[in-house]
């Protein structure tokens, strides 16, 4: 693999994904040229286009850059790209440089002090807010994220070189190529079971990733995980625990308890417990780093969020719009007692677009169970990404599993109509596939109609 910094030319395939699209920021900001395929434009990849990066939506060898040559370009891709790719296929045949994100990512993190949140659930919210302390604190930091931060309407925060915030994904196994000095580990349920096979395999990951962190180094771990670390919890006995919490004004306000001392009277914008413990997370990471803890109060006041995180759209005393990226029954049940503890006694509707048919297989019994909680349910197709259909795997099946009878499938089209005829308070859209962009025009119509 060659020196990074004597590459001048980057290519990334699958450019808009939220990963390799920070990736791609990283290295246009650094000076690099950078282009990319994708399949589809998105907010995403106009924006990307806007700072300067060539975007094409067309897999024909003809729209790599002719001055992109096997000796100056680096290609980057992820594994969710089809087997017949052409461009992929072009690269290989004329023996050009090609790496994995996860392998650039790790290569970039290998001589700086890394700091890296891992977990099935959490890690995006996690280290945004950790980004953002480390970042209002002073330090230059230069963070990976695996969301757009509201604070900066960007997946990459760049204020300097002296240590590194990264999301440690566990998908096919990437975080493996990481070198952390200090991580974190939010949550271990099963997930990606069309990549492990089994729980064991995933478990068996994420214990991988924990031996990576070096004996000077410092491993996080949510309480009850079984993993041996600094604990996080909230009013337990963890290493860094919330204690006195309360809810003020649609904020929690909290104590964090640490190993030497209490940080009085912090305040978390974000709602539901999962978030609290995200926020827990990235103050013990940035107080063992070295931040300054007088600071960390007002950075952490200052956080807007994450897009797609619990992103209120709507917010008034008679109609709430909510989009979540929430696509597994975990995170679905912290949505549900997010909402409820904000909005106690509203009537409440979720939109849910189940993301892959594997991962539909494998929770259904799960699914069906978390989203029977909502008032009312309204599933929209199974998104695909990147796998095709299985025989007797649909949204109906879906649909057959849950128990309250207030729910309904539904077709893009007529959305807005369904969830005006619904007569809820609160509607929570919910997945991680095109229903994002779905919800702008569901905001319009609610909008228009009120």
């Amino acid at each position: 693999m060659q020196n990074l910094n004597n590459i001048q030319n980057f290519y990334f395939i699958g450019i808009g994904g939220i990963g390799m699209s920070a990736l791609a920021r990283y290295f246009n900001a650094t000076g690099k040229k950078v282009a990319g395929y994708d399949k589809t434009p998105t907010v995403l990849t106009r924006s990307l286009e806007a700072e300067g990066i060539q975007v094409n939506y067309e897999d024909e060898v003809g729209n790599i850059p002719q001055e992109y040559s096997n000796s100056n370009t680096l290609v980057v891709y992820t594994p969710a790209i089809p087997k017949d790719h052409k461009q992929h296929h072009y690269f290989i045949d004329n023996k050009f440089e090609i790496q994995k994100r996860a392998e650039v990512l790790g290569l970039i993190t290998k001589n700086i002090f890394t700091l890296a949140v891992a977990g099935t659930h959490g890690k995006t919210t996690t280290t945004a807010i950790l980004g953002h302390l480390l970042k209002e604190t002073g330090a230059k930091v230069t963070a990976f994220l695996g969301g757009i931060s509201e604070d900066i309407q960007s997946n990459l925060i760049l204020n300097g070189n002296e240590v590194m915030v990264v999301e440690a994904d566990e998908f096919d196994r990437s975080f493996l190529k990481l070198s952390p000095n200090i991580a974190a580990i939010t949550s271990m349920d099963a997930d990606h079971l069309d990549i492990y096979g089994k729980p064991e395999e995933l478990l068996k990951s994420f214990r991988d990733f924990a031996a990576l962190v070096p004996e000077d180094g410092i491993l996080f771990v949510k309480n009850g995980l079984p993993v041996a670390g600094k604990t996080l919890g909230i009013e337990d006995d963890s290493s860094y625990a919330a204690i006195n919490v309360k809810i003020d004004n649609g904020a929690y306000s909290f104590d964090l308890r640490t190993p030497n001392t209490i940080l009085r009277n912090l305040k978390c914008f974000l709602p539901g417990k999962h978030n609290l413990q995200n926020a827990i997370t990235a103050l013990a990471i940035a107080i063992e780093y070295g931040s300054p803890t007088d600071q960390l109060a007002g950075a952490l006041y200052s956080f807007k969020g994450v897009k797609r995180r619990f992103t209120y759209r709507i917010k008034t005393k008679d109609l709430v719009l909510i989009d979540d990226y929430a696509h597994h029954p975990t995170e679905i049940s912290a949505v549900h007692q997010a909402v409820r503890e904000m909005h106690p006694g509203k009537k409440v509707l979720a939109v849910f677009q189940p993301h892959l048919f594997s991962r539909t297989k494998d929770f259904v019994d799960e699914f069906a169970e978390s989203l029977s909680r909502f008032d009312e349910i309204r599933l929209l197709d199974i998104y695909p990404a990147r796998e095709l259909p299985v025989e007797g795997i649909t949204s109906r099946w879906l649909l057959g599993k849950i128990e309250n009878p207030n729910k309904k499938l539904v077709v893009r089209e007529d959305l807005s109509a369904e969830i005006k005829d619904s007569g809820c308070d609160v509607i929570v859209m919910m997945g991680a596939g095109d229903i994002g962009e779905m919800v702008p025009e569901v905001e319009k119509n609610m909008s228009h109609e009120n």
